[in-house]
């Protein structure tokens, strides 16, 4: 699968910038984009260093000297393995004024990546690749059951997607989270991890968790910042308009992938899923990462609303001309609610859309309209001017 939005993205940002950092979670195609993107240019030399190859760790032992004589496109992959690269990397850009270009290649945010941030600054352009989209694959059902992790999605079974999945949890328990240099017990973070399952869709109550695994509220957010660090969920913040009603402050937890989340769940198909007691919640979860990852806007130009009150949009934004809200339904024909006509007199909404998985789109009113998620990501450009 040729990934072109991300080649197109990443010829834009070594276009502008001598760095580009390509982060996400590992196993996400990060290395195969690598590829289609060298395979899809013409640079003069390509330099490939993959970190967790022991021959190549061996020839940065000095990396200034292997380095600094080289031009064209050089590629260090996993780059979290040896972050004291990125003080090196602004002196070789500088130094070498536009003979060499770095695609580096990270399984953590550049939060975590505190040294990319600040040593490159001005320098560095960063793209998210997440893992597959509806937008990318010819099965959304399968997306939302597997996951779009690439080993995940393209499996033969669900039995075998199950496996991969389970797998890759331990993997990144046990030998991801230390690489970055945290030293927290795997069966600690796995419980906190279980723990959040039961808080997708859901406001986090911090002291809650706290509580209940004996941790402090310093803790939970650290856990929280390590996770959402390294792409396994995210937290939507909350907006609070200039009303004069009471509004929730506290932010919502959803998992990135649903695959992910239904492992964690040991939900092992649709008929499992179907059962269970959040399904509501774990659809919306999985409607709000396509529209969010497949938006032009930065992720953290998303938000939610809730008032005390109970009035609720489960995702706000606003763009150039308008300001959106969303609803995600899991029903067979959504109706409009008191709470719809709520937000749209209290935030003055110019649109509100309602996502449900059904096959057919239709207008509940002027400014209220239900769609399909496919179909919604098909069209919204259009839809929110």
């Amino acid at each position: 699968m040729i990934r072109e939005k991300y080649i197109l993205e990443i010829e834009k940002q070594l276009r502008v910038q001598p760095v580009c950092a390509l982060v996400g979670p590992r196993q996400s195609g990060k290395t195969t984009l690598a590829e289609q993107f060298i395979a899809a240019s013409k640079f003069p030399a390509i330099h490939w260093y993959d970190l967790e190859d022991p021959q190549d760790l061996a020839r940065l032992e000095e990396p200034k000297l292997s380095l600094e004589k080289l031009e064209g496109l050089i590629v260090i992959d996993e780059i979290q393995r040896r972050p004291e690269l990125f003080p090196l990397l602004r002196v070789l850009v500088d130094k070498t004024k536009g003979k060499q270009l770095y695609l580096i290649l990270g399984s953590a945010s550049d939060q975590l990546l505190q040294q990319s941030s600040e040593t490159l600054a001005g320098r560095i352009g960063y793209i998210e690749l997440p893992p597959f989209s509806i937008t990318e694959v010819h099965d959304s059902h399968k997306l939302w059951i597997r996951g779009g992790f690439p080993r995940s999605y393209l499996s033969q079974s669900e039995e075998e997607s199950f496996i991969w999945r389970s797998n890759y949890i331990k993997t990144f328990l046990e030998r991801d989270i230390p690489s970055l240099g945290f030293r927290i017990p795997a069966g600690q973070l796995y419980r906190f991890w279980m723990m959040l399952t039961g808080y997708h869709g859901q406001l986090l109550n911090a002291s809650e968790i706290g509580r209940s695994l004996g941790i402090t509220d310093h803790t939970v957010k650290k856990y929280i910042d390590i996770l959402e660090g390294t792409f396994m969920i995210r937290t939507l913040q909350p907006w609070v308009a200039n009303i004069n009603k009471r509004q929730v402050k506290a932010p919502k937890i959803y998992f990135k992938d649903s695959g992910i989340l239904h492992t964690l769940l040991n939900l092992q198909s649709y008929k499992d899923i179907e059962r269970h007691s959040k399904l509501g919640s774990l659809w919306e979860g999985f409607a709000m990462e396509e529209i969010i990852k497949n938006s032009d806007l930065d992720s953290t130009r998303f938000f939610f609303w809730r008032t005390s009150n109970g009035a609720e949009i489960d995702l706000f934004y606003r763009t150039r001309n308008n300001l959106i809200g969303i609803e995600f339904k899991y029903a067979d024909a959504p109706r409009i609610t008191p709470s719809m006509k709520t937000a749209i007199e209290d935030l003055k909404l110019d649109r509100l859309f309602i996502i449900y998985p059904g096959n057919k789109d239709y207008p509940l009113s002027d400014k209220i309209h239900v769609y399909e998620l496919a179909s919604y990501l098909k069209n919204y450009k259009d839809l929110i001017n």
